[in-house]
Formats: C-alpha cells, structure tokens, sequence
C-alpha cells in the first residue's frame, strides 16, 4: 500500500510523466513482435529473419541506454528525454509515410524504436531522484510500470494492422505518443538533488566495481526474460498452436499484462522484505516456469498459465532489481540505470533472437528456452554467492534501506 508519506517525499506530477512517457515508448518499442507474423509473410522471412527482426529494437534500446546514461548525468533525465522522444516521432512518421519494404529497411526501423527503449534511462532517474532511499522500491516500481506499454502493442496492433494495413500501425502510434510528449513537457520537471557531472574517467571507475557487473546480469535476466518474451509470444502462439495473429496478440497480451503490472509490487515487496530475498524467489519461479515451456505444453491455454507465472516472477524480479541498484550506486544512478538498463535489453535480443534461430535450425523453440531458463538458475546461484556481502558491507551503512 501507498502511504501519504511517499506522496509527501517526492513529486507525483514527475512520477506520472516518467510513468507515461515509459508507458508510451516501450508500447512502440516492441512493436514489431505483435507485427511480425504479418510482417513476416509481406516481406517474405523466414522464422530467423523474424527473431531478428524483433530482437533488434531489444538490442538497439540496450545500447542507447548507455547513450542516455551518459546524458542523463550531462543535461538531466527531462532534456535527454525530450530529445528521445523527438526522434521516435519522427522515425515512425517517415516510416509510415514512406513505408518499409525490405527486411534491411524493418532492420533500421528497429534501431530507431531501439530510442524508445533506452527511455528506460531516463524515466527512472528523473523519478528516482525525487524519492528518498526507503522509497526507491515503490517509486521506481511505479515509474517503471510502464513496461505495461507492451500491453497495448500486443492487444492492438495486429487488430489494426488487419483492419489498415501493419505500414499504418507505425502512424496511428504517433497519437498516443504525441500526447504523451506534451503531458512530459508540462508535468514533468528536474529534481533539486542533481549529482554533477562526472568525467569520463569516473564513468569507467564503474565497471571496477563487481556489484555493477552483477547488477547487469541480475537485470540481464530478469527484464530480458520480460522484454524478449513480450517480442517473442505472438509468434510463439501463432507458430506453435496455430493461433490466428490477432489472437496470438490477445494471449501474449495476457503474460505481458502480468508481468508489468507486479513490477510496483516487487519494488515494494523488496521494500519491505528485502531485494535479495525477493529476487532469489522470483530467479527460482522464473527458471521452473520457462523450462516446463519449452517442453511444449499440449494446448495453448496451459502454455498460457505458464507463461504467466513467469511473466510474474521476471516483472516482479525487475522491481525488485531496482530496489537494490540505486541504495548501492545512488551518486552513480544516471550511469547505472543505462548499464543495467542496457543488459536488460541485450538479455530481450538473446532471447528474442535465440528463439527465432532455435526454430529455424532444429524446428522447434526448446533449446532457446532451456538456455534462458539455465540463465536464471545462474542468476539465482550468483545472488545467493554475494547476498552475505551485500548485508554486511554496503547495505549495513546508514541510509541504506532493506536488502
């Protein structure tokens, strides 16, 4: 439960923007899993062609979030995120006006949705800095609720691409998208508590830190197993039980709809029971849940219900991530979101892509899955090596909230 002492800590009109312009930008981050069975078939790719073609936006977001990691320490998270938003407007307004017709072309539309996705970086600082460290969990599980904006690519897009034409979709998303820009810019303001801008040098001190490698792996699994999933289903349903695109979109709407909506609740469970004891939970759920899948379960109901569970152990673990990242590296928060933000995405276009090769070279999804699944028992056996560490060193220094 929300206390009024959050609302009292920080700023909830900057919340609500971080939250909708996230919100806005991972719906059309991912836009082109929901579109790929049609995609696919205009364009003429085989199921390799199509992992990559949904694994490259995951990609492109994941290294962009470094871009804007940097930025957001530069010039603030409120100017990087203007600027982000710009380009994914006009990149999806040259697309639709143009059209995209080769698979080089939906290639280079995907690093320009990748912009979107490294909104990642700057929704959680602009927010983050607004909370003090025993509120980290609840309000960066709210800013990054917006991950939910998958729901609306895969509940809408293959409907409308029916109905208009997949080409259309890339405009129709400028409404939503545009509305959003304008609510950023007049909600959404800087926090007072503005680190100064590091030297290049300093950001590379960074990487001298074992904690920051292994919250880039933790994040690699947890939102990589939620991002390449979400890219991944409507193809998953439409190839592996015939489902048609629309409502493969419908069923792959129901687990990422799960995922992105407990991502608050793993903040504040991390909250309240500790980050640690929350994601080694959720690394345990998540690994039995994508290993049962792989087997390829009878019907799509029951793969749907599996699905779910491990949407929920995955959106619950990237809250629960984001409990423990800035209590560790609150200074280095700009850098740090777009490092473990970059790795989520690379850990989306591992699975996205793995899955799409898996089915063109041995017929089936399997192997793609139980290497993911064998990621999060790694995961969970690296978390349970350091926690003692953890408790004992920096998250025994005054300030620092529950892990």
């Amino acid at each position: 439960m929300v206390s009024r002492a959050f609302f009292q800590a920080g700023h909830p009109p900057t919340l609500f923007a971080a939250f909708f312009y996230f919100d806005m930008s991972f719906m059309v981050w991912v836009m082109l899993g929901p579109l790929g069975v049609q995609i696919a078939q205009d364009l003429h790719l085989d199921a390799g062609q199509r992992g990559l073609m949904v694994a490259v936006p995951l990609l492109s977001g994941a290294l962009l979030r470094v871009v804007n990691g940097f930025l957001v320490d530069r010039i603030g998270p409120l100017r990087t995120g203007i600027i982000g938003q710009v380009i994914v407007l006009l990149g999806l307004l040259v697309a639709w006006w143009f059209g995209v017709h080769s698979f080089a072309q939906v290639l280079l539309l995907g690093v320009v949705l990748g912009v979107a996705g490294a909104s990642f970086a700057v929704a959680l600082p602009l927010a983050s800095r607004w909370y003090p460290p025993e509120l980290q969990g609840i309000a960066l599980g709210i800013a990054g609720a917006g991950n939910s904006g998958v729901v609306f690519a895969a509940l809408f897009a293959p409907g409308l691409a029916a109905a208009f034409g997949w080409t259309n979709v890339f405009g129709l998303a400028c409404i939503p998208l545009g509305i959003a820009f304008i609510t950023y810019l007049l909600l959404a303001r800087e926090s007072p508590e503005r680190p100064p801008p590091k030297t290049f040098a300093e950001y590379m001190q960074v990487f001298r830190i074992g904690d920051a490698w292994w919250f880039m792996f933790f994040y690699g699994v947890t939102f990589g197993g939620f991002s390449g999933l979400a890219s991944s289903l409507p193809s998953y349903f439409h190839d592996q039980y015939g489902l048609d695109p629309k409502v493969a979109g419908y069923f792959a709407a129901a687990c990422v709809f799960a995922g992105s909506l407990v991502r608050p609740i793993g903040g504040t469970l991390a909250d309240r029971i500790g980050g640690i004891k929350a994601l080694s939970f959720m690394y345990a759920v998540a690994a039995i849940a994508i290993a049962v899948v792989s087997f390829g379960l009878p019907t799509a109901g029951m793969a749907l219900t599996v699905f779910i569970v491990g949407m929920l152990a995955f959106g619950m673990g990237n809250g629960a991530v984001f409990q423990l990242v800035p209590q560790r590296f609150r200074r280095e928060i700009g850098i740090m979101t777009g490092l473990v933000g970059m790795t989520g995405g690379v850990g989306g276009f591992w699975l996205a892509s793995s899955l799409g090769y898996s089915k063109q070279l041995t017929g089936s999804y399997q192997l793609g899955f139980l290497v993911f699944a064998a990621l999060a028992a790694i995961a969970l056996a690296g978390l349970t090596t350091v926690k003692t560490r953890w408790r004992t060193t920096w998250g025994a220094a005054p300030g620092v909230g529950r892990i």
